[in-house]
C-alpha cells in the first residue's frame, strides 16, 4: 500500500479524488445521494485554490482505496492554526486493514509540521465503526466546562443564496 500527499493537478489523483468521493457520497455514512457531476468535475481545482488543503491517499498498486482531506483553519483560544480532517473513506473491502488510522497518522503529521495546535473533525453519532477507528487515533468529543456539556457540531446550508 502507498500513501502519499495527492497532487490536484496530477491526472491520477484527480481521478482517484473523484471516484473515492463519488464512492463515499452514496454511502449511507456520506449522505446515500450521488455528488452532482460538476462537483466532481471541479472539486481538484477548487481544493487547489484553497489555502493548506491536503488530501492523503492510499492506493493498493495502481488502484485508489482510501482518502483523507484536511482543512487548516485557526484556534482564537490557542491562537494557532489547526487541521479540520473533513472526508474520511475507505473502500469497503479494505476496512479493517488499519488504513484510516494510517491516514489519521499522515494528516497528524502533517499537522505537527505546519505548527498546529489540535485536529479535528466530525463524524456522524451512528457510525460506530468510524468513531472507534477515531477514538483509538486519540480524538474525543470535547467540552468547555463539564456542566455545559460537550461541543455539537452545526450547520446552515445558504448555498441556495448565492
Amino acid at each position: 500500500m502507498q500513501l502519499k500527499l495527492a497532487d490536484y493537478k496530477a491526472g491520477k489523483d484527480r481521478e482517484a479524488i473523484e471516484m473515492l468521493m463519488a464512492h463515499y457520497a452514496m454511502d449511507p455514512m456520506g449522505g446515500g445521494e450521488p455528488l452532482p457531476d460538476d462537483v466532481l468535475a471541479n472539486l481538484c481545482d477548487a481544493l487547489a485554490t484553497v489555502p493548506n488543503a491536503a488530501t492523503i491517499l492510499i492506493y493498493d498498486e495502481q488502484s485508489p482505496v482510501a482518502l483523507a482531506t484536511a482543512l487548516q483553519s485557526f484556534s482564537t483560544f490557542k491562537c494557532q492554526p489547526l487541521l479540520n480532517i473533513h472526508d474520511v473513506i475507505v473502500l469497503p473491502e479494505y476496512r479493517g486493514r488499519g488504513l484510516a488510522k494510517r491516514l489519521m497518522a499522515e494528516i497528524e503529521s502533517l499537522a505537527v509540521q505546519r505548527g498546529c495546535c489540535k485536529l479535528t473533525l466530525e463524524v456522524l453519532q451512528g457510525n460506530t465503526a468510524a468513531k472507534a477507528v477515531y477514538q483509538r487515533c486519540g480524538f474525543a468529543a470535547y467540552e468547555l466546562d463539564p456542566q455545559q456539556g460537550p461541543a455539537l457540531f452545526w450547520q446552515k446550508d445558504i448555498s441556495a443564496k448565492s
